[in-house]
Protein backbone atom coordinates (compact mmCIF):
# COMPACT_ATOMS: atom_id res chain seq x y z
CA UNK A 1 0.00 0.00 0.00
CA UNK A 2 2.49 2.67 -0.18
CA UNK A 3 2.35 3.14 -3.61
CA UNK A 4 -0.77 5.33 -2.69
CA UNK A 5 0.64 5.99 1.03
CA UNK A 6 0.17 10.10 0.28
CA UNK A 7 -3.45 9.62 -0.55
CA UNK A 8 -4.50 7.41 2.33
CA UNK A 9 -1.76 9.38 4.65
CA UNK A 10 -4.67 11.61 3.83
CA UNK A 11 -6.86 9.57 4.72
CA UNK A 12 -5.93 8.52 8.26
CA UNK A 13 -5.47 12.10 9.25
CA UNK A 14 -9.06 12.63 8.01
CA UNK A 15 -10.01 9.77 10.48
CA UNK A 16 -11.77 7.67 7.44
CA UNK A 17 -12.52 4.11 7.39
CA UNK A 18 -11.00 2.23 4.57
CA UNK A 19 -10.01 -0.71 3.87
CA UNK A 20 -6.88 -1.52 1.76
CA UNK A 21 -6.26 -4.28 -1.30
CA UNK A 22 -2.63 -5.59 -2.01
CA UNK A 23 -1.22 -7.79 -4.11
CA UNK A 24 0.89 -10.39 -2.21
CA UNK A 25 1.50 -12.75 -5.21
CA UNK A 26 1.58 -13.36 -8.31
CA UNK A 27 2.07 -16.35 -11.21
CA UNK A 28 2.77 -15.71 -14.70
CA UNK A 29 1.88 -12.71 -16.47
CA UNK A 30 -0.06 -10.19 -14.55
CA UNK A 31 -0.41 -6.08 -15.25
CA UNK A 32 0.82 -5.42 -11.31
CA UNK A 33 3.14 -6.62 -9.07
CA UNK A 34 3.41 -7.40 -5.23
CA UNK A 35 2.81 -4.98 -2.96
CA UNK A 36 0.70 -2.64 -5.96
CA UNK A 37 -2.57 -1.62 -3.98
CA UNK A 38 -5.95 -0.42 -4.21
CA UNK A 39 -7.97 1.47 -1.25
CA UNK A 40 -11.65 2.26 -0.90
CA UNK A 41 -12.99 4.30 1.86
CA UNK A 42 -16.46 4.17 3.26
CA UNK A 43 -17.87 6.01 1.05
CA UNK A 44 -16.94 4.43 -2.04
CA UNK A 45 -13.99 6.55 -3.00
CA UNK A 46 -11.42 4.29 -4.97
CA UNK A 47 -7.58 5.20 -5.06
CA UNK A 48 -4.63 2.69 -6.79
CA UNK A 49 -5.13 -0.73 -8.46
CA UNK A 50 -4.03 -3.53 -8.51
CA UNK A 51 -4.61 -5.04 -11.89
CA UNK A 52 -4.80 -2.76 -14.46
CA UNK A 53 -8.57 -3.29 -14.25
CA UNK A 54 -9.16 -7.07 -15.20
CA UNK A 55 -10.33 -7.60 -11.11
CA UNK A 56 -10.95 -4.12 -9.99
CA UNK A 57 -15.26 -4.76 -9.66
CA UNK A 58 -14.42 -7.54 -7.55
CA UNK A 59 -11.77 -6.08 -5.47
CA UNK A 60 -13.86 -3.16 -4.69
CA UNK A 61 -16.81 -5.30 -3.66
CA UNK A 62 -14.50 -7.37 -0.50
CA UNK A 63 -12.85 -4.12 0.00
CA UNK A 64 -16.36 -2.26 1.20
CA UNK A 65 -17.21 -5.90 2.60
CA UNK A 66 -14.42 -5.74 5.02
CA UNK A 67 -15.06 -2.06 5.99
CA UNK A 68 -18.58 -3.42 7.27
CA UNK A 69 -17.54 -6.70 9.03
CA UNK A 70 -13.99 -5.81 9.73
CA UNK A 71 -12.54 -8.94 8.76
CA UNK A 72 -9.46 -9.29 6.42
CA UNK A 73 -9.74 -11.62 3.29
CA UNK A 74 -7.50 -13.00 0.81
CA UNK A 75 -8.89 -14.16 -2.19
CA UNK A 76 -7.24 -15.22 -5.81
CA UNK A 77 -7.87 -14.41 -9.53
CA UNK A 78 -6.67 -16.18 -12.19
CA UNK A 79 -8.00 -17.08 -15.65
CA UNK A 80 -10.05 -19.85 -16.57
CA UNK A 81 -10.89 -20.98 -20.42
CA UNK A 82 -14.12 -22.74 -18.13
CA UNK A 83 -15.56 -20.31 -17.46
CA UNK A 84 -14.60 -17.05 -19.90
CA UNK A 85 -17.27 -14.55 -17.60
CA UNK A 86 -16.03 -15.04 -14.38
CA UNK A 87 -13.86 -12.72 -12.31
CA UNK A 88 -10.10 -12.77 -13.32
CA UNK A 89 -7.06 -11.39 -14.95
CA UNK A 90 -7.34 -11.87 -18.86
CA UNK A 91 -3.63 -12.16 -19.25
CA UNK A 92 -3.77 -15.77 -18.23
CA UNK A 93 -1.87 -15.06 -14.47
CA UNK A 94 -2.73 -15.38 -11.00
CA UNK A 95 -2.88 -13.12 -8.32
CA UNK A 96 -3.58 -13.26 -5.12
CA UNK A 97 -4.64 -10.43 -3.13
CA UNK A 98 -4.95 -9.38 0.50
CA UNK A 99 -7.94 -7.05 1.63
CA UNK A 100 -6.96 -5.42 5.08
CA UNK A 101 -9.81 -3.24 7.18
CA UNK A 102 -8.70 0.19 8.19
CA UNK A 103 -11.52 1.30 10.65
CA UNK A 104 -10.48 3.96 13.71
CA UNK A 105 -11.35 1.03 16.08
CA UNK A 106 -8.69 -1.01 14.50
CA UNK A 107 -5.61 -1.62 16.96
CA UNK A 108 -3.28 -2.11 13.74
CA UNK A 109 -4.08 1.41 12.52
CA UNK A 110 -1.23 3.45 14.05
CA UNK A 111 1.09 0.88 12.73
CA UNK A 112 -0.25 1.53 9.46
CA UNK A 113 -0.67 5.35 10.01
CA UNK A 114 3.07 5.40 10.81
CA UNK A 115 3.69 3.63 8.22
CA UNK A 116 2.28 5.96 5.91
CA UNK A 117 3.65 8.82 7.47
CA UNK A 118 6.73 7.34 6.57
CA UNK A 119 6.66 6.79 2.99
CA UNK A 120 4.36 10.08 2.29
CA UNK A 121 7.69 11.51 3.66
CA UNK A 122 9.91 9.89 1.13
CA UNK A 123 11.79 8.06 4.20
CA UNK A 124 13.41 4.82 4.24
CA UNK A 125 10.72 1.77 5.86
CA UNK A 126 9.57 -1.17 5.10
CA UNK A 127 6.17 -2.49 6.15
CA UNK A 128 5.47 -6.29 6.78
CA UNK A 129 2.12 -7.73 6.46
CA UNK A 130 0.75 -11.07 7.32
CA UNK A 131 -0.37 -13.05 4.64
CA UNK A 132 -0.19 -16.64 6.10
CA UNK A 133 -0.71 -18.05 9.59
CA UNK A 134 -2.34 -18.19 12.95
CA UNK A 135 -5.99 -17.20 11.85
CA UNK A 136 -5.61 -13.71 14.31
CA UNK A 137 -2.63 -12.35 12.32
CA UNK A 138 -4.14 -11.91 9.17
CA UNK A 139 -3.33 -8.50 7.52
CA UNK A 140 -1.20 -7.40 10.97
CA UNK A 141 1.30 -4.80 10.24
CA UNK A 142 4.95 -4.24 11.22
CA UNK A 143 7.10 -1.32 10.70
CA UNK A 144 10.97 -1.28 10.10
CA UNK A 145 12.60 2.02 9.40
CA UNK A 146 16.33 2.60 9.15
CA UNK A 147 17.20 2.80 12.37
CA UNK A 148 15.12 -0.76 13.25
CA UNK A 149 11.69 -1.68 14.50
CA UNK A 150 9.49 1.62 14.54
CA UNK A 151 5.85 0.13 15.33
CA UNK A 152 4.19 -3.50 15.26
CA UNK A 153 1.14 -5.27 15.82
CA UNK A 154 2.79 -8.42 16.30
CA UNK A 155 3.56 -8.06 20.09
CA UNK A 156 1.53 -10.75 21.10
CA UNK A 157 4.19 -13.18 19.59
CA UNK A 158 7.64 -11.92 20.44
CA UNK A 159 9.83 -14.77 18.26
CA UNK A 160 7.20 -13.71 15.13
CA UNK A 161 8.06 -10.04 15.69
CA UNK A 162 11.79 -10.37 16.21
CA UNK A 163 12.03 -12.88 12.86
CA UNK A 164 9.85 -10.30 10.91
CA UNK A 165 12.15 -7.18 12.25
CA UNK A 166 15.08 -9.28 11.25
CA UNK A 167 13.12 -10.00 7.51
CA UNK A 168 12.49 -6.39 7.10
CA UNK A 169 14.97 -4.79 7.86
CA UNK A 170 17.59 -6.89 5.55
CA UNK A 171 14.59 -6.45 2.72
CA UNK A 172 14.91 -2.74 3.65
CA UNK A 173 18.56 -2.38 3.21
CA UNK A 174 18.24 -4.56 -0.28
CA UNK A 175 15.06 -2.02 -1.11
CA UNK A 176 13.06 -5.04 -1.97
CA UNK A 177 9.71 -5.96 -1.94
CA UNK A 178 9.41 -9.88 -1.37
CA UNK A 179 7.12 -12.82 0.15
CA UNK A 180 9.06 -14.14 2.88
CA UNK A 181 8.06 -16.82 5.62
CA UNK A 182 9.37 -16.73 9.48
CA UNK A 183 8.77 -18.91 12.36
CA UNK A 184 8.01 -22.84 12.39
CA UNK A 185 10.68 -23.93 14.69
CA UNK A 186 11.33 -24.43 18.08
CA UNK A 187 11.04 -21.68 19.68
CA UNK A 188 10.38 -19.63 16.50
CA UNK A 189 6.98 -18.83 16.55
CA UNK A 190 4.67 -20.05 15.05
CA UNK A 191 5.39 -20.72 10.64
CA UNK A 192 4.39 -17.27 9.28
CA UNK A 193 3.88 -15.86 5.62
CA UNK A 194 4.91 -11.77 5.63
CA UNK A 195 5.00 -9.48 2.49
CA UNK A 196 7.41 -6.76 2.91
CA UNK A 197 7.45 -3.85 1.05
CA UNK A 198 10.42 -1.65 0.57
CA UNK A 199 10.01 2.13 0.64
CA UNK A 200 13.29 3.36 -0.40
CA UNK A 201 13.52 7.56 -1.39
CA UNK A 202 13.14 8.58 -4.51
CA UNK A 203 16.17 7.72 -6.46
CA UNK A 204 18.28 10.94 -8.33
CA UNK A 205 18.52 11.83 -12.01
CA UNK A 206 21.35 14.26 -12.38
CA UNK A 207 21.08 16.42 -15.73
CA UNK A 208 24.20 17.99 -16.68
CA UNK A 209 23.77 20.53 -19.35
CA UNK A 210 20.91 23.53 -18.94
CA UNK A 211 19.41 23.30 -22.50
CA UNK A 212 16.16 22.88 -23.97
CA UNK A 213 16.45 19.29 -23.95
CA UNK A 214 17.23 19.21 -20.78
CA UNK A 215 13.96 20.87 -19.63
CA UNK A 216 12.17 17.78 -21.34
CA UNK A 217 14.27 15.48 -19.61
CA UNK A 218 13.61 17.15 -16.41
CA UNK A 219 9.88 16.66 -16.48
CA UNK A 220 10.07 13.26 -18.09
CA UNK A 221 12.39 12.52 -15.09
CA UNK A 222 10.07 13.76 -12.56
CA UNK A 223 7.08 11.54 -13.86
CA UNK A 224 8.98 8.35 -13.48
CA UNK A 225 9.67 9.65 -9.81
CA UNK A 226 13.20 10.71 -9.55
CA UNK A 227 14.52 13.28 -7.79
CA UNK A 228 15.91 15.45 -10.83
CA UNK A 229 18.97 17.91 -10.14
CA UNK A 230 20.36 20.67 -13.19
CA UNK A 231 23.85 21.56 -13.03
CA UNK A 232 25.58 23.85 -15.46
CA UNK A 233 28.72 26.04 -15.29
CA UNK A 234 26.71 28.97 -16.76
CA UNK A 235 24.44 30.92 -14.92
CA UNK A 236 22.68 32.71 -17.09
CA UNK A 237 20.89 29.19 -18.36
CA UNK A 238 21.13 27.41 -15.29
CA UNK A 239 18.01 28.77 -13.24
CA UNK A 240 15.13 27.88 -11.65
CA UNK A 241 13.08 29.55 -13.92
CA UNK A 242 14.11 27.56 -16.47
CA UNK A 243 13.72 24.40 -15.18
CA UNK A 244 10.36 24.97 -12.64
CA UNK A 245 10.48 20.66 -12.49
CA UNK A 246 13.78 20.27 -10.85
CA UNK A 247 14.15 19.84 -7.17
CA UNK A 248 17.27 21.85 -7.64
CA UNK A 249 19.30 24.30 -10.01
CA UNK A 250 23.50 24.22 -9.51
CA UNK A 251 25.88 26.76 -10.70
CA UNK A 252 29.02 24.74 -11.14
CA UNK A 253 31.48 23.07 -13.30
CA UNK A 254 29.87 19.61 -13.93
CA UNK A 255 32.54 17.25 -12.74
CA UNK A 256 32.64 20.07 -9.67
CA UNK A 257 29.62 19.23 -8.33
CA UNK A 258 29.82 15.56 -9.17
CA UNK A 259 32.59 15.13 -6.72
CA UNK A 260 30.71 16.79 -4.05
CA UNK A 261 26.98 15.61 -4.46
CA UNK A 262 26.11 12.18 -3.01
CA UNK A 263 25.00 9.30 -5.48
CA UNK A 264 24.05 5.90 -5.25
CA UNK A 265 23.64 2.70 -7.09
CA UNK A 266 20.33 3.96 -8.10
CA UNK A 267 21.37 7.32 -9.32
CA UNK A 268 20.91 8.12 -12.60
CA UNK A 269 23.32 10.20 -14.56
CA UNK A 270 22.36 12.41 -17.81
CA UNK A 271 25.21 14.30 -19.84
CA UNK A 272 23.58 16.57 -22.34
CA UNK A 273 26.63 19.14 -22.36
CA UNK A 274 27.26 18.51 -25.62
CA UNK A 275 30.84 20.09 -25.02
CA UNK A 276 33.97 18.54 -24.63
CA UNK A 277 35.28 20.82 -22.01
CA UNK A 278 32.29 19.89 -20.04
CA UNK A 279 31.78 15.70 -21.17
CA UNK A 280 35.52 14.85 -20.81
CA UNK A 281 36.57 15.59 -16.97
CA UNK A 282 32.73 14.95 -16.07
CA UNK A 283 32.55 11.68 -18.04
CA UNK A 284 35.83 10.19 -16.55
CA UNK A 285 34.62 10.56 -13.44
CA UNK A 286 31.30 9.31 -13.78
CA UNK A 287 32.24 6.26 -14.99
CA UNK A 288 33.85 5.72 -12.19
CA UNK A 289 31.43 5.86 -10.05
CA UNK A 290 29.16 2.72 -9.08
CA UNK A 291 25.33 4.79 -11.00
CA UNK A 292 22.82 2.78 -12.48
CA UNK A 293 23.21 4.94 -15.64
CA UNK A 294 25.85 7.21 -18.00
CA UNK A 295 24.54 8.61 -20.69
CA UNK A 296 25.52 11.16 -23.08
CA UNK A 297 24.40 13.03 -26.05
CA UNK A 298 25.59 14.00 -29.25
CA UNK A 299 26.08 12.42 -32.84
CA UNK A 300 27.98 8.92 -33.91
CA UNK A 301 30.91 11.23 -34.51
CA UNK A 302 30.99 13.34 -31.11
CA UNK A 303 30.48 9.54 -29.28
CA UNK A 304 33.62 8.80 -31.50
CA UNK A 305 35.63 11.55 -31.10
CA UNK A 306 34.54 11.41 -27.13
CA UNK A 307 35.61 7.91 -26.82
CA UNK A 308 39.08 8.94 -28.12
CA UNK A 309 39.60 11.39 -25.76
CA UNK A 310 38.11 9.65 -22.44
CA UNK A 311 41.10 6.64 -23.56
CA UNK A 312 43.60 9.77 -24.33
CA UNK A 313 42.44 10.59 -20.29
CA UNK A 314 43.22 6.70 -19.00
CA UNK A 315 39.72 5.61 -19.16
CA UNK A 316 39.92 1.74 -19.51
CA UNK A 317 37.74 -0.08 -21.66
CA UNK A 318 35.67 -2.13 -18.82
CA UNK A 319 34.57 1.98 -17.80
CA UNK A 320 33.59 2.92 -21.35
CA UNK A 321 31.22 -0.15 -21.97
CA UNK A 322 28.96 1.35 -19.51
CA UNK A 323 28.50 4.55 -21.82
CA UNK A 324 25.41 4.75 -23.28
CA UNK A 325 26.41 7.04 -25.90
CA UNK A 326 24.49 8.34 -27.97
CA UNK A 327 22.23 8.33 -25.53
CA UNK A 328 18.48 6.87 -25.66
CA UNK A 329 16.94 4.79 -28.11
CA UNK A 330 16.49 4.74 -31.58
CA UNK A 331 12.59 6.06 -31.55
CA UNK A 332 13.41 8.33 -34.47
CA UNK A 333 12.58 11.44 -32.19
CA UNK A 334 13.55 15.01 -33.34
CA UNK A 335 11.98 17.33 -30.57
CA UNK A 336 13.29 18.00 -26.95
CA UNK A 337 10.13 15.84 -25.86
CA UNK A 338 10.95 13.22 -27.92
CA UNK A 339 14.17 12.86 -27.48
CA UNK A 340 13.29 12.85 -23.75
CA UNK A 341 11.38 9.59 -24.02
CA UNK A 342 13.82 8.17 -26.26
CA UNK A 343 16.21 8.65 -23.42
CA UNK A 344 13.54 7.63 -20.91
CA UNK A 345 12.72 4.68 -22.38
CA UNK A 346 16.63 3.44 -22.23
CA UNK A 347 16.96 4.12 -18.38
CA UNK A 348 13.49 1.97 -17.67
CA UNK A 349 14.91 -0.70 -19.94
CA UNK A 350 17.48 -0.81 -18.28
CA UNK A 351 16.42 -0.71 -15.20
CA UNK A 352 13.83 -3.16 -15.87
CA UNK A 353 15.96 -5.71 -17.82
CA UNK A 354 14.02 -4.96 -21.15
CA UNK A 355 15.84 -5.16 -24.53
CA UNK A 356 13.84 -2.34 -26.00
CA UNK A 357 12.39 -4.17 -28.94
CA UNK A 358 8.66 -4.04 -29.91
CA UNK A 359 6.73 -6.39 -27.70
CA UNK A 360 4.91 -7.24 -31.14
CA UNK A 361 6.62 -10.57 -32.41
CA UNK A 362 8.76 -10.75 -29.24
CA UNK A 363 9.42 -13.90 -27.15
CA UNK A 364 10.01 -12.21 -23.68
CA UNK A 365 8.15 -11.39 -20.77
CA UNK A 366 6.21 -8.07 -20.97
CA UNK A 367 6.64 -7.99 -17.31
CA UNK A 368 10.31 -8.38 -15.66
CA UNK A 369 11.18 -10.10 -12.39
CA UNK A 370 13.12 -7.64 -10.68
CA UNK A 371 13.92 -9.10 -7.84
CA UNK A 372 10.37 -8.33 -6.32
CA UNK A 373 9.25 -11.79 -6.01
CA UNK A 374 6.26 -14.02 -4.79
CA UNK A 375 6.57 -16.61 -5.85
CA UNK A 376 5.08 -20.50 -4.67
CA UNK A 377 1.41 -21.50 -4.78
CA UNK A 378 -0.55 -19.47 -2.25
CA UNK A 379 -3.14 -20.90 -0.48
CA UNK A 380 -6.83 -20.64 -1.61
CA UNK A 381 -9.33 -17.74 -0.18
CA UNK A 382 -9.95 -17.67 3.54
CA UNK A 383 -12.16 -14.93 5.94
CA UNK A 384 -11.02 -13.85 9.25
CA UNK A 385 -8.19 -12.46 10.58
CA UNK A 386 -5.52 -14.94 8.89
CA UNK A 387 -7.29 -18.61 8.18
CA UNK A 388 -3.81 -20.53 7.32
CA UNK A 389 -2.67 -20.61 3.71
CA UNK A 390 0.19 -23.30 2.09
CA UNK A 391 2.87 -21.01 1.28
CA UNK A 392 5.91 -23.24 -0.11
CA UNK A 393 9.58 -21.81 1.18
CA UNK A 394 11.02 -18.88 -1.18
CA UNK A 395 14.36 -17.34 -1.20
CA UNK A 396 13.48 -15.06 1.44
CA UNK A 397 12.02 -18.06 3.68
CA UNK A 398 14.04 -17.76 6.87
CA UNK A 399 14.90 -20.48 8.77
CA UNK A 400 14.64 -19.27 12.68
CA UNK A 401 16.46 -17.65 14.74
CA UNK A 402 19.09 -15.95 12.05
CA UNK A 403 16.82 -14.42 9.25
CA UNK A 404 18.19 -13.12 5.87
CA UNK A 405 16.16 -12.88 2.60
CA UNK A 406 19.79 -12.42 0.15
Amino acid sequence: MLDIAEELHGWMEQDRDFAVATVVAVLGSAPRRPGAALAVDADGTVVGSVSGGCVEGAVYDLCRQAIEDGHPVRERFGYSDDDAFAVGLTCGGVIDILVTPVRRDDPARPVLAAALASASRGEAAALALVTEGPADLLGLPLLVRADGLAASALGALPAVERAATGQAGALLDAGRTVHATVGGGPGCGPRTGLLVVANLPAPRMIVFGAVDFASALVRMGRYLGYRVTVCDARPVFATAARFPDAEEVVVDWPHRYLERTETDARTVLCVLTHDAKFDIPLLRLALTLPVAYVGAMGSRRTHLDREARLREAGVPETALARLRSPIGLDLGAHSPEETALSIAAEIVALRRGGTGVPLRGAHTPIHHDEGDRAEGRVGSAARGRGAPHAVPRTEADTPCPRPSPL
